[in-house]
């Protein structure tokens, strides 16, 4: 599992943002998390419908505490969590899948500018196909892999036994599964989505 976590050499790093941008997705890379979340903030303006999807790497740069507590943005996490899935389920699931801005993490980067995101529920991937007019994915560089089948083993190898402990802990349900996997090849809107690469072991 060890290989999954090294960090990325800057020449990679480059050479993988080159082919994020041919692809229409920006990119930028900092050496630490406090330039990255300084970043984050410039891009995202005040007042803006946001949902920060749930992240480990979020979580651990304290953006997903900013947005939701700090009345600069309008957080549809904060709304989502006030209502009642019962009675309230569709309307909850038109939320999450079109917030103005979605901010979240993925599984891997390939160093010809493919995104892989997995998920259990798949209630983050709407946003992130087509949903939200803005995405920013922050992402250690330790995520970026040679290719699709390499982004999928690290999937199954290292993200799906990490997030099944996490889930396990969160919400006392028996593990996760690779329900959904997202692969973004391309984007055909320039500049819709945004990946701020850091230079540090975070997430999954």
């Amino acid at each position: 599992m060890d290989k999954w976590k090294k960090l990325s050499d800057k020449k990679t790093v480059e050479k993988t943002i080159k082919a994020l941008k041919e692809n229409n997705i920006e990119a930028y890379y900092f050496n630490t998390s406090k330039e990255a979340k300084k970043k984050i903030f410039e891009i995202i303006p005040e007042k803006a419908e946001i949902m920060n999807m749930t992240s480990v790497t979020l979580e651990t740069m304290n953006v997903a505490k900013e947005i939701q507590e700090s009345n600069k943005y309008i957080p549809i996490r904060n709304k989502l969590m006030s209502m009642d899935r019962k009675t309230q389920s569709r309307e909850m699931q038109k939320l999450g899948s079109s917030p103005d801005y979605a901010i979240g993490s993925v599984h891997a980067v390939t160093e010809k500018g493919e995104i892989l995101i997995a998920s259990n529920t798949g209630s983050q991937l709407p946003a992130y196909s087509y949903g939200s007019d803005h995405v920013i994915f922050v992402v250690g560089t330790q995520k970026i892999v040679k290719n699709t089948e390499q982004g999928i083993k690290r999937i199954y190898e290292y993200s799906l036994p990490l997030e099944s402990e996490r889930a396990k802990k969160a919400y006392g349900v028996p593990g996760s599964f690779v329900s959904k996997i997202l692969i973004i090849n391309r984007e055909i809107k320039p500049g819709r989505i945004i990946i701020i690469f850091i230079n540090e072991n975070l997430g999954f």
